[in-house]
């Protein structure tokens, strides 16, 4: 039995006795009821946003601290591999079957139900509670100008905002994401700029400090131990913080059931994941131990809570590091750029979070109330009960903003662990179940390198990863109850998740040769081949937007 992408099918009914036929001009977007309007250009922005947040400019200064100029480095480069293998195996699969809800359905589909139960409202809490997060580093920002801005004001701002975003049309989310996130780009390479020019000695001291910081103090920093220990465990704190902030497969899978083209566009945004990483994380990791040492008396003062106005040196340490050069405007520049990015993640997570519940309701693994979708395709109630989140950045109010921000940090890192440990599971169990079936893989729309191999390295680096993220609770004299719970809840959560629906629906895991791999594919075979121009490509789609469009095609439809 082999994929072949060029047969189409002339009909296709879900679940619900609806359905249509191409011929006749009945075929709709989705097997639910959320619609196909994301563009290319729209998709690889999107990414962009989920990937880019705060933890690239506010939690870098403290993995920076923890591990060295060169452990950072060390640290941001392998995880950085380690979140390729991943994006590797999830593009197979997210091409192939672009559905709602991405690796949520598909572990319920093709791994058991009580996975895919878990793994959503996994993921759920997890995007839920990081719009809280963002929410508490913008007024870490902000404080950069003023102490005395309210932070309930900005909480209530941010909240209203994120729901006008989201409560929209698709379209609406998709084209304000794509335009905080290309403030995100414009402000990442700034950044870039301002790190070369810099310590070539275009400063105004005339300092041109290249790579002194990896002399004096040194490449890597003892962190909790002394000697080659210390800096081992400083290397793991940056490991840590990697972790935290180097994401990016989990969103491009969220967005392919509200992609145009999911084959075609959603393909082409997995490919420039691995470009992202290098050119963001890694490169990011580097520059940043270049323009202030580690052990930066503004840095380690934020980081132990013993200076006021914290959002300056904790937003980001290039701004610290504009400060010591005495650089006047740019550091305006950065942090008002800092405040549209983190915006921009938030409002990412804001969508994930509501699509996350959508897709647990679609499959009955949440109360059907939860399908109802505006006509729109906006999933009103789940958007509803996303947006209670928000509200838990209120907690800063009676408390020191830096303190929540670790321990929202914290709570969610397990999350996101266990997302990729969900999808490295699920595609074992994909790829079996095309080994079962006679399927050639070379014949898919994607097929990922060196499998299943890469994904059982990755699988065991992600479980190391996740049980060990705590470690540092158990040291002698280090035991603290807060500390343990923030770090592992979430670890303790999912198998509660997990065996409670197993017990309560009785489910089983699938064999291989009954792993359902037609699913929705006659229906988005169908979709794809209703479009009379050919697929549009990114920059063509950036003409597009500036008025080129004379000879441009466009996504045009014979429905």
């Amino acid at each position: 039995m082999e994929y072949d992408e060029s047969k189409k099918y002339d009909g296709y009914v879900n679940e619900s006795g609806s359905g249509g036929d191409v011929a006749r001009g009945e075929i709709h977007d989705n097997s639910d009821d959320l619609q196909r309007h994301l563009g290319n250009r729209q998709i690889q922005l999107i990414a962009i946003g989920g990937s880019i947040g705060t933890a690239l400019f506010v939690s870098v200064g403290g993995a920076l601290n923890k591990a060295g100029p060169l452990g950072i480095l060390l640290a941001y480069t392998f995880y950085s591999c380690i979140m390729a293998l991943v994006n590797n195996s999830m593009a197979e699969m997210a091409t192939f079957m672009p559905v709602t809800g991405g690796f949520i359905r598909m572990a319920g589909h093709w791994v058991d139900e009580a996975l895919g139960f878990m793994a959503g409202w996994n993921f759920f809490l997890y995007e839920a509670l990081l719009i809280p997060f963002e929410i508490t580093a913008l007024n870490l920002v902000l404080s950069f100008w003023r102490d005395d801005i309210p932070v309930w004001a900005v909480c209530i701002a941010v909240i209203i905002l994120y729901g006008a975003c989201n409560v929209l049309a698709v379209q609406a989310y998709g084209e304000a994401e794509f335009w905080l996130s290309g403030g995100k780009v414009i402000l990442i390479f700034m950044l870039y700029a301002f790190t070369f020019f810099t310590m070539v000695g275009a400063n105004p001291k005339k300092d041109a400090y290249g790579f002194r910081y990896w002399r004096d103090p040194g490449p890597m920093a003892e962190y909790l131990s002394t000697g080659d220990l210390g800096r081992f465990e400083g290397f793991l704190g940056a490991l840590w913080a990697a972790s935290f902030c180097i994401v990016g497969p989990e969103y491009i899978s969220m967005v392919s059931g509200e992609a145009k083209r999911p084959r075609v566009y959603i393909k082409n945004a997995f490919k420039t994941v691995y470009w992202r990483f290098g050119i963001f994380f890694i490169l990011g990791a580097l520059c940043t131990g270049i323009v202030i040492p580690y052990n930066d008396p503004t840095l380690v003062n934020i980081l132990k809570g013993e200076t006021s106005g914290g959002g300056t040196a904790a937003a980001s340490p290039y701004v610290i590091a504009m400060r010591n050069l005495s650089i006047p405007v740019l550091p305006h520049l950065t942090n008002a750029l800092l405040v549209t990015s983190i915006f921009s993640a938030g409002n990412t997570y804001t969508y994930c979070a509501t699509r996350s519940m959508y897709s647990l309701a679609v499959e009955g693994r949440a109360p059907k109330i939860f399908r109802k979708c505006t006509r729109n395709g906006v999933p009103i109630y789940c958007f509803a009960i996303t947006m209670v989140f928000p509200f838990l950045s209120f907690l800063q109010v009676s408390d020191n903003s830096s303190k929540v921000l670790t321990w929202l940090v914290n709570l969610v890192t397990a999350g996101g662990l266990i997302n990729f440990i969900t999808m490295m599971i699920t595609y074992i169990a994909f790829h079996r179940a095309c080994k079962a079936q006679g399927i050639d893989r070379r014949t898919l729309p994607y097929t990922g390198y060196f499998q299943p191999y890469q994904t059982y390295v990755a699988l065991v680096v992600l479980v190391c990863v996740v049980f060990c993220y705590g470690y540092s609770v158990f040291l002698p004299g280090a035991w603290l109850i807060d500390n343990f719970m923030s770090s592992y809840a979430m670890l303790m959560v999912a198998p509660v998740l997990f065996v409670f629906w197993k017990i309560f629906k009785k489910t089983r895991f699938i064999p291989s040769k009954e792993v359902d791999l037609v699913w929705d594919g006659p229906l988005i075979d169908a979709y794809e081949a209703s479009f009379i121009t050919p697929p549009i490509g990114f920059w063509t789609e950036m003409l597009q937007l500036v008025g080129f469009k004379r000879h441009i095609p466009v996504d045009e439809r014979a429905l």
